[in-house]
């Protein structure tokens, strides 16, 4: 499960050190694509394989389904990180996010996701005060 907030920088080569706490469950091989709200998703190998099993699942009559599955997929790098545990962001998924140097790396429980840090900053200013005062049932069970 991957969870916290990480702070990593981006190199000259586009790549960066994966956090330690997130290390082992990556170190196999992960998935990189598109993420909402112009982020970067980063599933473990074998996660991604779960999340394609779902996708599969969707009618292909659904047009909605059908271009969700085209930009999620068309957008995704399988990457092995290196001994130094660094993993290089495509070119095409830096632009995407519009990642620069300074990044943050968030856990969001089954994946990661990279942000560049203004973008998280004041996406996480937005959403705090929306999560403070939720009134009501969001995720049925949780609270």
């Amino acid at each position: 499960m991957f969870l916290g907030t990480y702070n990593p920088k981006l190199d000259e080569k586009g790549r960066i050190i994966l956090p330690a706490k997130f290390r082992d469950e990556l170190e196999a091989g992960i998935v990189m694509t598109r993420g909402q709200e112009h982020c970067v998703y980063v599933f473990s190998s074998r996660e991604f394989e779960n999340v394609h099993d779902k996708i599969r699942q969707a009618p292909v009559t659904s047009k909605q389904a059908r271009d969700y599955l085209r930009v999620f997929l068309s957008g995704a790098s399988a990457e092995t990180p290196d001994k130094q545990h660094r993993v290089t962001i495509p070119p095409t998924l830096r632009s995407y996010a519009s990642l620069d140097r300074d990044l943050t790396v968030i856990g969001a429980g089954s994946r990661a996701e990279i942000w560049d840090t203004a973008a998280w900053e004041s996406y996480l200013a937005e959403q705090e005060a929306v999560f403070a005062n939720t009134a009501e049932e969001v995720i049925p069970g949780l609270f």
